[in-house]
């Protein structure tokens, strides 16, 4: 009986003091557009408490009943101070103006302040899409995934090119979101320019390590890219006319409040330009366009509806050559909140990427298509369970269709691998961010994953000794993956914190390419009994430290990561219209480490960062250099980049940046031979050479020529490679007229200069 009493008199206790407690909830936003502010800060005033808005601007903040000062707050914007008699739970939204001083602060992040120090996240950048506006980049043409290769531990795939590497991952190890839906090819112009366009662009985040367990897939990093939702206050447009491009973007409400949309274009006219210079480009088509629009209406006080797409196509031809390719994606999202603190979000995507090739000769056409297609559902969860615990879950279910090399003669149809490969790719996962104390907090989770190959009309299926048949619709094989995620913040003072990181992740499909930079013609394969999951393994430990109140920021972290499964081409490797390509793998393991330094100046007249990466990326297989290591092809063992902006006057700011790094791991000849008169190459271990050393600077001036509350413009003046560097594309040895053999370096760009005009009304 005492027992019982006890017992009751416990229960009886905790619900006392819930009752003595209540939420409140609701909405950040923008005062001027009535956009959502993601991850923007709700804190008491004179204590520790406080939470962030999720991706949608919802927040909700439990505490015991009284009275309160509650402080909204943003970087760029004023911060809102309101007191509030919490005796019963309430709902407020909040909407932020722009801050006086908000022209002083140019940051890579959009964060609070001291966001690096304080926040559990560990390897993770963060852009401001307005101030990657005033980087200079190559033609003038803006492009977010540069600015992030100018960032420690992300590393450029090649001159010029939008594709990257993060911490010694390869390329396919990216994952890549666009509004929640997969981009498979994220590179335009076989990969100068990427397929985001910035007018379109609300928030842009890519984690390099301790990636939070509701993201999977891939074995590297996850950029998340966020798509702007439409002004809900008023109409506008926006755009540039630029060297080669030109952009326009049109925003506003179809219901004042409710319901708003945004289109936003972008054309390139390269080949127009070309041939105003030269007879050389005559009869040659070059350009890519791009199409982003979303819209969304609020249904009700807990209900909000999202609609967005992308479309997106490159066109190459000469004469009767024709080469396409592009991305359309899809995302259908709704918004319901349960109750003061549970927040879901359901999302129907589709993706699909897909080439095609097109040829004449004489009275025979030749045509080739390729694609890979996704099918997307997720349900995410938010639940705020009290100030010190913020809980997500949820799960997905993603059906992939492999559409394989298809040839046609004369429209006779051959097939170049096996019929359209399927397979399905789920996950369950849980996190968790809580406050352990005032100085330690933890965000921990789990993720399960399955794969499952899927029969496709009774064709061949590629296993190990062989071929078998499986029937349409039958699940033949399935691979599971235990997933763990943890990170954690211990703050040493108010102005510094250690920080580390655990995590693991499955990657169930890989991308074969015989090239740095990509093409697309590159071949996306899924794990079969043949190819097994790539499995990489993540630890990573930083310390971060501000100073003079937050306008310098310093981070160093190191990080090791292994790597399990990994995929390659054997030596002289056949891919093209090849139908066994898995004999042409060969699969090993890897490892990656590296030690990373940021500093940042994100006040005052002049600003921007330094940062420099020390690493190593090797890979090992039996069947490759004798089963010893050898560097993969994305190794760089130093990556160097220095980022300023200064604003003369509050119309003339000047920006440049200068990047220096070790030449990419190749492999060349180390020798030659003749045989029946023909020259063999003799070639060296795999990648035991470099190209040379890269380093190049870029320069720009943005003049304001006006800027009104009703109408702003611009001019931005850019030159890419200052001092015309040549810096090496390729290198190809040919034997010379005295017979030796000689080395021929091809250097893509010289010094390039550009205009743009931008404007906004």
């Amino acid at each position: 009986m005492k027992k019982i009493l006890l017992l009751a008199l416990f229960f009886s206790s905790v619900i006392a003091v819930s009752a003595q407690s209540f939420t409140l909830s609701g909405y950040m936003k923008d005062q001027d557009t009535g956009e959502d502010l993601m991850y923007a800060t709700v804190s008491v005033d004179g204590s520790g408490e406080g939470v962030t808005t999720n991706l949608y601007g919802f927040y909700s903040l439990t505490l015991p009943e009284g009275d309160y000062v509650i402080a909204y707050s943003y970087v760029g914007f004023e911060t809102q101070r309101i007191e509030i008699k919490l005796d019963k739970d309430q709902e407020l939204t909040i909407e932020l103006g722009s801050g006086a001083n908000e022209l002083d602060e140019v940051t890579i992040t959009a964060e609070r302040a001291d966001d690096n120090v304080t926040s559990t996240e560990v390897g993770v950048v963060t852009l401001d899409v307005k101030e990657t506006m005033k980087i200079p980049v190559l033609m003038g043409e803006q492009n977010i995934m540069k600015t992030f290769q100018l960032m420690p531990g992300v590393a450029s795939s090649s001159e010029g090119g939008s594709g990257f590497f993060v911490r010694g991952g390869a390329a396919d190890q990216n994952l890549i979101l666009l509004d929640e839906a997969p981009v498979y090819n994220a590179s335009h112009l076989l990969g100068f320019f990427s397929v985001f366009n910035s007018d379109a662009l609300k928030d842009v985040k890519l984690y390099k390590g301790g990636i939070p367990a509701e993201y999977g897939g891939r074995a590297s990093s996850v950029m998340d890219v966020r798509m702007k939702e439409g002004n809900l206050k008023e109409w506008g447009a926006s755009g540039g006319i630029g060297v080669i491009s030109s952009r326009l973007t049109v925003e506003g409400p179809f219901d004042k409040d409710k319901g708003s949309i945004i289109v936003s274009g972008r054309r390139t006219y390269a080949d127009v330009v070309a041939r105003t210079f030269t007879d050389d480009f005559d009869g040659v088509s070059l350009y890519f366009y791009d199409l982003n629009a979303k819209a969304n209406y609020k249904i009700g006080s807990k209900d909000r509806i999202y609609l967005s797409g992308y479309l997106g196509r490159d066109a190459f031809g000469v004469d009767d050559l024709g080469f396409d390719w592009g991305n359309t994606t899809f995302t259908g999202r709704w918004n319901h909140t349960f109750n003061n603190k549970l927040f879901s979000n359901t999302s129907l995507v589709y993706s699909d990427y897909n080439y095609g090739f097109g040829l004449n000769v004489g009275d025979i056409d030749v045509d080739l298509s390729s694609g890979i297609y996704d099918y997307l559902l997720k349900q995410d969860y938010n639940y705020f369970l009290n100030p010190n615990n913020t809980m997500k879950f949820g799960w997905q279910s993603n059906f992939h269709e492999f559409r394989p090399n298809e040839f046609s003669f004369d429209n006779e149809v051959e097939t170049a691998l096996p019929s359209s490969r399927l397979a399905l790719e789920n996950a369950l996962y849980w996190s968790n961010e809580q406050k352990l104390s005032d100085r330690f907090t933890a965000n921990y989770g789990l993720r399960l994953s399955s794969f499952s190959n899927i029969g496709n009309l009774s064709e061949s299926e590629i296993e190990e000794g062989g071929n078998a048949e499986y029937e349409n619709g039958e699940f033949y094989n399935t691979f599971l993956g235990v997933e763990p995620r943890v990170s954690a913040t211990y703050l040493l003072d108010a102005k510094s914190s250690i920080k580390a990181s655990y995590n693991r992740n499955y990657q169930y499909l890989h991308l074969l390419s015989n090239s740095n930079s990509g093409t697309p013609t590159d071949i996306w394969l899924p794990s079969s009994p043949v190819v097994l999951p790539t499995i990489a393994d993540q630890v990573a430990l930083g310390y971060f430290r501000n100073f003079k109140s937050n306008t310098y920021k310093f981070s160093t972290e190191v990080y090791y990561k292994w790597l399990q499964n990994t995929v390659d081409y054997k030596d002289g490797a056949e891919t093209f219209g090849n139908n066994d390509v898995e004999s042409q793998l060969v699969f090993g393991e890897g490892r990656t480490y590296g030690a990373e330094f940021l500093l940042e100046k994100t006040k005052g007249r002049l600003t921007g960062w330094l940062g420099y990466t020390l690493s190593s990326s090797e890979l090992r297989s039996d069947d490759i250099n004798q089963g010893n290591w050898y560097s993969a092809r994305q190794d760089r063992t130093h990556d160097l980049s220095l980022v300023a902006i200064y604003e003369l006057t509050k119309k003339l700011s000047l920006s440049a940046t200068w990047v220096y790094y070790t030449g990419d791991a190749v492999t060349f000849p180390a020798g030659k031979y003749y045989i029946d008169g023909s020259l063999i190459n003799l070639y060296s271990a795999r990648n035991a050479d470099r190209m040379p050393t890269y380093h190049r600077l870029d320069a720009g001036l943005t003049w304001t020529i006006k800027d009104t509350d009703k109408f702003s413009n611009s001019l931005n003046f850019s030159a890419y490679n200052v001092y015309n560097r040549k810096n090496a594309y390729s290198i190809t040895f040919q034997e010379g007229e005295s017979g030796n053999t000689e080395a021929s370096r091809l250097a893509l760009f010289g010094i390039i200069p550009s205009v743009t005009w931008n404007f906004s009304f």
